[in-house]
Order: C-alpha cells, then sequence, then structure tokens
C-alpha cells in the first residue's frame, strides 16, 4: 500500500514538472521586461536613448513583460491542462481538451451559484459581505479564488476519468460516444457538480489555508528552516513538488496586497512585486523566504562539496572524476539542477546527504533572517540570481549578501564532506573500487535491480496481458513492421501499411470486422462505431510489446509465403461476391415465398437527388453492406434534412456525416459523400447539436455542393440502417429521382 501511495504521488510530482516547465521563460520575459521598463533603472544606467518611452525596444521589453504576466496570471488552466496530461496513461491529447473544457465548466457552475446566492450582483459587482480577494477573476469568469488549487483538481480529476473511461464501449445506440470522446462528456457532466460542490466546500478549504500560513508565518524563522528541510528532504523520492508548490502558488505560502490586487503564494507575490518594482522599496522576504536560501547552497554550498569529493578522490583517478563533478557543478551553478550532485553521495553514502538537508533548510533560514529577496522562476542558479537579484539592485533583494554567506557555506560543505568522506571511507565519485567503474550515479541506478528482475516477467507475460484482439489485428496487418500508421474516422480503422501484399483479409475479418477496403497502401477495417475503442486497445499493444514480439507477430503471419496470402485474400473475396450473390438469390426466392411483413416503417430521402440501390455507392465498404443496408442519394440541392421524426444521436467532428435514430427506432446514419472525412468539415454546415429531436424536414445541415464536387471523390451519400435485425429487410421504394421528404426505402419486419 506504502508503495502505491508513492508511486501516485511520484506521478503527481512527475505531472507538475510540464506546467513548472514553463516559468523560467515566462520569469525571464517578465524579468527582462520589468527590470529594462523600469524607470529608475533606465535613469540610474543613462540608458533612455536606448530603452526610453517609444523606442522599439521599450516596446518589445514591454510586450515581454505582458507576455510573462500572461503566462503566471492563467496558471491555474496551464496547471490543469498540465497535470491532465501528465496524469494520463494514453490518448493524452484528449486529457488536455477534457481538462479545459472541464475547468472552464467548474468556474462558470461556480459563478452561476455565487449569483444564485448575491454574492455577485446582477450589475457584476461584489456584494460587500464577501471577504476580500475570495473572488476573482479566472479566464474572464468571475469564480472563486482557488489559483493553481483550481487547476490541480481539474488536472488530476480529468486524469482520474480519462484513465477510467477512455476506453469504454458503450450500447450499439451511443456506441459513436464510446471510448476517447466519452471523456469531455463525462468530464463535463462531473465538474458541472464539481462547481456547485466547490461553492459551499472551496470557501471552508480556503479559510483553512489562511490559517495555514498564518501558522507557517507566525512560526517565523523556525518555519523557513523546517519547509527547507523538509523540501530538500523529499528530493529522493521526487515528492519535493508536491510539497514546495502550495507554498509558492497558492496562500499557503501567504497573502498580500499588490498594487491594489490580493496575491496568493510567495512566487506570485514576488512576480507581482517585479511587475510593480517602480512603488516597491524593497521585496518581501517573507515571501521569498521560500526559495532565496537556495542561491546560497546551489551556487556556493554544493560546488564546495564537489570539490571535497575531487580532492578526496584516488589519484589515479582524480581526472575522471573531476570531469564529471565539473560538468555536474556547472549544471548546479548555472541552472539549478542539483540532483547530479546530490544523487551521487546519497546512493553511496546517505549520511552526507543528511548533511546536505540540514545545510540546506539552514540556508532558507539564514536568507530569510538577513532579508535576502532574490527570487526565480525554477531553481535558484546564477541565472536567476542574475535577472532577480543583480539587476533589481540590492536597495531591493539585499543579493549582496548572498555573497559572504554562501563563501560560509563553501567552506563549511567543503570541510564536513572531506571530513566525513574520509573517516568513513564513503564511496563517493573517485573513490571506487578498482573494478568499479566511475561514474555519477542517478536514481535510476537504485532502481536498476528492481528493474532488471521485472523485465523477464514482464516479457514473459506480456503474450498474456496482451489484447488478443490487437495482436490478431497486428498479425493480420502483416506485423508491427508492416505498420506505419494508425488512425480512425467514426467507423473505420484507417492503416497505412509498407508492404500491402502482406496484409490478410481473413484474418482480419476474424477479429469481428464486417469487411476489409484496400487503397493503396491504406488499409480500411470496418468495425462501426466502436473502432475508436478498437484503436486504443491496437495502440496500447504496439507500444507494450517488445521488438522480439513484433518479430514474432510478423513471423507468424508469414509461415506461409506472400503467394499463399494473396491466394487467402482472393478466396475471401471470391467467398464475399459467392455469398454476396447466393443471399441476393436467397432474397429473390424468399420475396416470393414469405409472408407479407408484419409491420413496415417508411424512411424518406434525406436530400434532393438521384436515389439508387445501396450496391451502386462508389465506396466498396457502403456497396459491401459493411456498415449496414440502405439506399444511396446523390444531391441535386445542398440541404440535408430528416428524413423523419427523431433524434440527432451525434455529429462527427468532420461534419461530413451524423447519426440519426427515427422516433420508432430505426437507427440510421447519413453520410455525405465518399471520403469526405478529409475535407475536415470545409463544406459543411450543420445546423443541429447532437442530443436534439427534430421533426421530418427539419433541416439537419447545409452543403456547399461546389466544393464538395471540386475536392470529394464523389458527392454520392449513403442512407444506410446501422442496426438491422435479423428479422428486418430493406426494400428500394424508389429508384430515380426523389424529393426530399419523399419515401425512399421501406424497412420490413418479419415474424421470426
Amino acid at each position: 500500500m506504502k508503495d502505491k501511495i508513492f508511486g501516485v504521488l511520484q506521478r503527481v510530482g512527475r505531472s507538475f514538472m510540464l506546467p513548472i516547465a514553463i516559468l523560467p521563460v515566462a520569469g525571464l520575459l517578465l524579468g527582462l521586461g520589468s527590470s529594462f521598463t523600469n524607470t529608475t533603472t533606465i535613469e540610474t544606467y543613462g540608458l533612455q536613448w536606448l530603452l526610453g518611452d517609444k523606442t522599439i525596444l521599450h516596446a518589445l521589453l514591454v510586450i515581454m513583460n505582458a507576455v510573462g504576466s500572461a503566462i503566471f496570471d492563467n496558471l491555474p488552466l496551464i496547471f490543469a491542462v498540465g497535470v491532465a496530461i501528465g496524469m494520463a496513461k494514453k490518448e493524452k491529447e484528449v486529457s488536455a481538451l477534457s481538462a479545459v473544457i472541464a475547468y472552464f465548466v467548474m468556474n462558470v457552475s461556480i459563478n452561476a451559484m455565487l449569483k444564485i446566492f448575491g454574492k455577485i450582483l446582477a450589475d457584476g459587482s461584489i456584494a460587500k459581505d464577501v471577504l476580500d480577494g475570495t473572488i476573482t477573476s479566472v479566464c474572464g469568469i468571475q469564480s472563486l479564488q482557488m489559483g493553481v488549487f483550481g487547476g490541480i483538481i481539474v488536472g488530476l480529476g480529468v486524469a482520474a476519468l480519462h484513465n477510467r473511461f477512455y476506453k469504454i464501449e458503450l450500447p450499439s445506440a451511443l456506441s459513436f460516444f464510446g471510448g476517447t470522446r466519452f471523456v469531455p462528456i463525462i468530464s463535463t457532466v462531473v465538474y458541472l457538480f464539481v462547481g456547485i460542490l466547490m461553492y459551499f466546500i472551496w470557501p471552508t478549504v480556503q479559510n483553512g489555508i489562511y490559517a495555514l500560513g498564518g501558522v507557517v508565518t507566525g512560526t517565523g524563522y523556525f518555519g523557513t528552516l523546517l519547509f527547507g528541510i523538509i523540501k530538500r528532504a523529499l528530493i529522493p523520492f521526487g515528492l519535493h513538488h508536491v510539497f514546495y508548490m502550495p507554498f509558492w502558488q497558492t496562500a499557503v505560502g501567504g497573502t498580500m496586497e499588490v498594487a491594489g490586487h490580493m496575491v496568493e503564494g510567495g512566487q506570485n507575490i514576488f512576480f507581482a512585486q517585479l511587475a510593480d518594482s517602480a512603488n516597491i522599496a524593497h521585496f518581501s522576504a517573507d515571501a521569498t523566504r521560500y526559495f532565496s536560501g537556495e542561491f546560497i547552497f546551489m551556487i556556493f554550498g554544493l560546488p564546495g562539496a564537489a570539490l571535497a569529493m575531487y580532492k578526496c578522490a584516488k589519484p589515479e583517478k582524480k581526472k575522471q572524476a573531476g570531469s564529471l563533478l565539473l560538468s555536474a557543478t556547472l549544471a548546479c551553478m548555472f541552472t539549478g539542477i542539483t540532483e547530479p550532485l546530490e544523487f551521487s553521495f546519497l546512493f553511496v553514502a546517505p549520511a552526507l546527504f543528511a548533511v546536505q538537508v540540514v545545510l540546506a533548510g539552514s540556508a532558507y533560514m539564514i536568507a530569510h533572517i538577513l532579508n535576502i529577496a532574490v527570487g526565480l522562476t525554477f531553481s535558484g542558479g546564477l541565472l536567476d540570481f542574475f535577472l532577480f537579484g543583480i539587476l533589481q539592485g540590492n536597495a531591493k533583494t539585499s543579493w549582496l549578501l548572498v555573497i559572504p554567506v554562501g563563501i560560509v557555506y563553501f567552506l563549511l560543505y567543503y570541510f564536513i564532506f572531506s571530513f566525513l568522506i574520509k573517516k568513513f571511507d564513503f564511496k563517493t565519485p573517485g573513490r571506487e573500487d578498482d573494478d568499479t567503474e566511475t561514474k555519477l550515479y542517478t536514481k535510476a541506478d537504485v532502481n536498476e535491480r528492481k528493474a532488471a528482475k521485472d523485465v523477464k516477467n514482464s516479457d514473459e507475460k506480456a503474450g498474456s496481458v496482451a489484447d488478443e484482439l490487437s495482436q490478431t489485428i497486428s498479425r493480420g496487418l502483416g506485423g508491427k513492421a508492416n505498420i506505419s500508421d494508425v488512425d480512425c474516422c467514426a467507423t473505420r480503422l484507417r492503416i497505412t501499411v509498407i508492404d500491402p501484399e502482406k496484409v490478410n483479409d481473413a484474418l482480419l475479418k476474424s477479429t469481428g470486422a464486417s469487411g476489409v477496403v484496400h487503397k493503396g497502401q491504406g488499409v480500411q477495417i470496418i468495425y462501426g462505431p466502436r473502432v475508436t475503442v478498437i484503436k486504443s486497445d491496437l495502440e496500447d499493444y504496439l507500444a507494450s510489446v517488445t521488438e522480439e514480439h513484433f518479430e514474432d507477430d510478423a513471423a507468424e503471419n508469414n509461415t506461409a509465403d506472400a503467394d499463399e496470402v494473396k491466394k487467402e485474400n482472393a478466396a475471401s473475396a471470391t467467398d464475399s461476391k459467392t455469398e454476396d450473390s447466393s443471399t441476393a438469390s436467397d432474397k429473390a426466392q424468399d420475396s416470393d415465398v414469405e409472408s407479407e411483413p408484419t409491420s413496415t416503417v417508411i424512411i424518406s430521402s434525406p436530400m434532393t437527388g438521384i436515389a439508387a440501390d445501396l450496391s451502386t455507392a462508389p465506396d466498396e465498404a457502403f456497396a459491401g453492406k459493411m456498415m449496414g443496408d440502405g439506399a444511396v442519394v446523390t444531391p441535386e440541392e445542398g440541404v440535408v434534412v430528416a428524413p423523419e421524426d427523431g433524434t440527432v444521436l451525434f455529429v462527427f467532428d468532420t461534419k461530413h456525416a451524423l447519426g440519426f435514430t427515427t422516433d420508432s427506432g430505426i437507427g440510421m446514419i447519413i453520410h455525405v459523400g465518399i471520403d469526405t472525412v478529409k475535407l475536415e468539415g470545409k463544406g459543411f454546415d450543420v445546423q443541429v447539436e447532437a442530443g436534439c429531436h427534430v421533426n421530418k424536414g427539419d433541416v439537419l445541415m447545409k452543403l456547399d455542393l461546389d466544393y464538395l464536387k471540386a475536392n470529394a471523390p464523389s458527392v454520392t451519400t449513403p442512407v444506410i440502417c446501422t442496426e438491422l435485425k435479423d428479422n428486418q429487410k430493406i426494400r428500394l421504394i424508389t429508384d430515380g429521382p426523389i424529393k426530399a421528404g419523399e419515401p425512399l426505402y421501406a424497412v420490413d419486419t418479419y415474424e421470426k
């Protein structure tokens, strides 16, 4: 259980890294923009001619400042998307879109509740009894001030929904909404109610956060020491991001009014003050205490530890150890990335890491005591020190104090590490046994043995764990080596293969496909609306098995030579034709001997044009009735209407087709044109939405026929019934000119 919890928390911590990664860039833009547009700075250094108002550089810097501010102002949304992507197992782009939708839905729901309960007045103003700072504008929506927590709540929740439902299979009538399409739907529904709940819950949470921030602040310098110790101690577990982020980005790290606005979180307060630096005498050390101390041990302290490890290295290994330690030290000093150094002694000498934790924690406290207020974007390296310390001036940041304190820390690290390494003979870089390679260890080394044990077991289990359906599809396509691209539309798995001759149609049909269509190197496998789930499973399978499994698949698929595969495909095609011919003959015979149908449903034409039997469709899949039976209409007017009273089930993303069910229970697809999915919605103007009820003759969509005729292989439109029962048959009524609303075909039902 403990390992599982740690695993989840590690994933959460890693998911934070994606949105955090933008902060250095945003901070750089904001830092440069704010620093070099500051009137005092410009006048102090006599740079009016270069950076003064109305100069090109001034305009550019103003834009840079605005862009940096925009990123920090919208961090909650950025975190919502970033965390959702980081926590999603597969189909990450779907989780990102769902997170954006859920974020807006949640805040709109909160906004509605605030209005209902009178917290936001009719004129948009905030009621007088509302505590200042508790309501703010979120992407133009007045909502509760949830800060980055709001984004994290959305990101984690959407990721959980995504991982649970992205492969869901719904009943046939709703199958189009299954798989990845279900994720934004369920996210919308869930976060509508989350928004309602947040109205009642978050004020209490908000008060608790403020209280916690007050406790932390109230502990003074000891609280800062404790913060620093805990943060560094969590490095080996990868959980430090989980710990420090609330202090940086939420009210846990304190609140302060800056330029007339209430700002939450230590880092946010610093950058708000930076943006208003002309009116700030000295940046708040209470806000920067969560990171100012990092400059002391990252620029000075840890390099001292590196020098100690170099000095303690064996003479014959000093050169090799020196080059390794130098690169790690430079990374630490310039970028603030400490892991290469910390991990090198953490795993060979945990006692040294304990020393590092205590010294680093004390550095945070000392910086707080000395009123050092140097900000940062990501970590305490020289770049951030220059931008947010030196450039801002000692009067605002007290950056000069970092140097003498840093020198003391350099000496402390050097002598303590040297003593302990020699006293206990720690095997730091360069002190390894003669038969051991000199290297900088990483966390990966710690897990290497466990991973090695798992590899064999995972390889042995790969075949059994792998989806059998996906495995068969892979073999039918000629194996992994023959698959170039995997995609799908509403009903077809679209595969690009390298060698079409290796595709085994019979094997693919055995997976439940109603047909296989070849177009050059493209292979279309007809599965119906459940295809999105099949696509996801196939991608998972291809990503989960080793190259050896892929080779085995290909080998098994090609036990017979290519000629045999060709013969099998030809036989399959012949059998299909024979079956179709036999079926047609049977139907002809049945028509003579069968009794009258027990019921009949008339389906009218959805457009004006030329009606014909479905077998005339210029597409093998439709003509072969792989997706259902019906008829085709070649339109002469650019209007598609409801064929009967019924409900729109879905509209394809590319607008070229829609699902429809009549009030009498007949499920249909109206697919305008052939291969029109490639037009990506151009030429289509859909007038309805999924779920709406329409009457016969109501306009469903308008078409730009000239554009469609010029850009699509054909505008001939299949009008098909997708879920006919065994005792139901299609009977064409009109073959030739037809007007919208006139009978097209009948659905006859016979006794079983």
